[in-house]
């Protein structure tokens, strides 16, 4: 296939990148250490680690994990916190321990957690106790599963008085841990310093060798481990990496991480700015926008990533008016569509624009950008990385032309491996080309440029032509009286399905006749709504931000 996006690729961007210059992300690490010392790494709830630090801590707990815990490379090593200090440091001393990280998401239910632990074969995990209870139900039904436990506080990495203060706070006052009871575990403290004093093992990394089992589809089905090696997520830092060199300045940036490090867009971002020598500010909890502006006020920021949930939630907060956002380089935006009308209020309030991408967690996750050099939101996703190929796919895996809609695939350094013991769903994603099927509908325009137009298990046929949620979405967010919007399709006798949207209104008189007169301005008729649900609750979403349709489709509509 021939890659008519490299003829639009901005100056400088290669069409290819040295993907075998680091064999592990271990040496990653190790070169961003030596370069960075003396710099900030990590900062969170006004507390920070250095590159020298981060070094010494990680190196210490993944001795300990090797002499104490008596893994062995290859054994599987759960994290299940939020954006704390201590998680780059576990993350990273699981990895240089020859160890392969579980990204947990902390707000799990117990039989989501029974199921990641009993099918990746985790070894042992490390948990932040305000879940620690959920661990221990597990534990309590599953007493055959052999899990070594090390707890962490929210306050573990701050000061000696900030920690005590905090975490006194945080479970007394607050109350935000529910009491829990393992036996034999240990505090994460106490494993950073046993393992001071403890050999690290050099264990042989090559990019064949697992890094991160990711688990992705829980919201369409049981969750299954995408196999993400060294060699895939080095070529994305080096795709990322390339794609984002003549914005960036080594050692200069101050990038924001308000999503959570356990999902793959996060994590990849993290690294990408660790492997720059950036200074990263973690966010633990975004939803409390105060505390996020307030944190935003006290960095001149230049990079930050969120989802257009986030970007929307920002904009409405009066507080954001003073944050000074003179130093953004790039804002990023990725896991949904950006919605036009966020992107626009975006760019007028801050000057700069929304820079989308895509990606899934089966391709680590980078797969198509923009360029970080538009003006304007484009309605595009993009061209896709150096080195990676992308086509839109027929039902019978034929390339199809340009313009036609289909389904994207991906190809790519990258791309996944399979998924953890389940040969037969790594059979389905992938053709016979090698294309990754994504799942997602699109189109490629004479520039290399793709389109999505929605998930292909999300589109709406009405009378036979095919409806994408995200165009009326788009449309129906365009109006100022709505704060959130979600389509679905809902059966009819007469076409099959119809268009429903689920609003959240922003102001308090708008009617249901007044959207559908607003939706009749922006689409045809086919895709105008049939049906208007209003909703005083936010939206069901993911914890990344993302707008659960299927849950929407699938419940009853609650009382507005």
């Amino acid at each position: 296939m021939e890659k008519i996006w490299l003829r639009h690729y901005p100056p400088g961007i290669p069409a290819e990148v040295d993907v075998k210059e680091f064999a592990s992300l271990r040496e990653v690490l190790r070169q961003s250490c030596d370069r960075f010392a003396d710099l900030t790494a990590y900062s969170n709830m006004g507390a920070s680690i250095s590159y020298a630090q981060l070094d010494q801590q990680s190196r210490d707990f993944a001795a300990y994990l090797q002499n104490t815990l008596e893994l062995a490379k290859g054994d599987r090593v759960a994290i299940m916190m939020p954006n704390l200090l201590q998680y780059p440091v576990a993350l990273f001393g699981v990895l240089r321990a020859g160890l392969v990280v579980v990204n947990v998401n902390p707000q799990y239910t117990a039989p989501e957690l029974e199921h990641q632990l009993k099918d990746s074969g985790a070894r042992a995990i490390v948990v932040l106790e305000n879940f620690a209870h959920t661990l221990q139900e597990v534990l309590q039904k599953n007493p055959a599963l052999q899990l070594r436990v090390i707890t962490t506080e929210v306050g573990d990495m701050l000061p000696v008085i900030r920690e005590l203060l905090i975490n006194v706070v945080v479970k007394y006052v607050k109350k935000m841990v529910p009491h829990w009871e393992i036996a034999d575990a240990i505090e994460f403290n106490a494993a950073l310093r046993a393992g001071r004093a403890q050999t690290l093992y050099e264990v042989a990394l090559g990019q064949a060798d697992t890094a991160f089992l990711q688990y992705t589809g829980g919201t369409t089905g049981v969750a299954k481990g995408a196999v993400l090696t060294h060699g895939n997520m080095v070529a994305n830092l080096q795709q990322v990496g390339a794609w984002i060199a003549h914005d960036l300045i080594d050692g200069k940036e101050v990038f924001v991480c308000p999503l959570p490090l356990y999902h793959v867009y996060a994590l990849n971002s993290s690294m990408v700015f660790m492997k720059i020598g950036a200074h990263t500010v973690l966010i633990t909890n975004p939803r409390d926008l105060p505390a996020f502006v307030h944190e935003l006020r006290k960095h001149r920021f230049t990079a930050m990533i969120g989802v257009n949930t986030l970007y929307r939630a920002l904009l409405d907060a009066p507080e954001f008016a003073a944050v000074d956002t003179r130093g953004i380089k790039v804002a990023n935006a990725g896991g949904m569509a950006v919605q036009r009308v966020v992107a626009e209020r975006w760019k007028k309030a801050t000057g700069v624009p929304i820079v989308e991408a895509y990606g899934l967690t089966e391709t680590s996750p980078g797969a198509i950008s923009n360029p970080l050099g538009i003006e304007d939101w484009s309605g595009t996703i993009g061209m896709p990385f150096p080195s990676t190929e992308a086509a839109i796919l027929g039902e019978g895996d034929q390339e199809l032309a340009i313009g036609e809609v289909g389904e994207i695939g991906v190809r790519g350094p990258q791309v996944m491996s399979g998924y953890w013991g389940r040969p037969d769903e790594t059979a389905k994603v992938f053709t016979a080309q090698g294309w990754l099927r994504t799942g997602d509908m699109g189109f490629m325009d004479e520039r290399g440029y793709f389109t999505i137009t929605d998930r292909k298990k999300d589109m709406i046929i009405v009378s036979g032509f095919k409806v994408f949620p995200n165009q009326i979405e788009d449309a129906v967010a365009l109006h100022p009286g709505v704060q959130e919007v979600a389509a679905i399709g809902v059966p009819d006798e007469k076409s099959g399905e119809v268009v429903k949207i689920v609003v959240v209104k922003q102001d308090a008189d708008l009617t249901e006749q007044a959207l559908i007169e607003h939706c009749r301005q922006h689409l045809t008729g086919y895709k105008v709504p049939k049906i208007v649900e209003f909703r005083t609750e936010p939206l069901p979403k993911t914890n990344l931000g993302k707008i659960l349709r299927r849950q929407l489709r699938d419940a009853p509509a609650p009382a507005a």
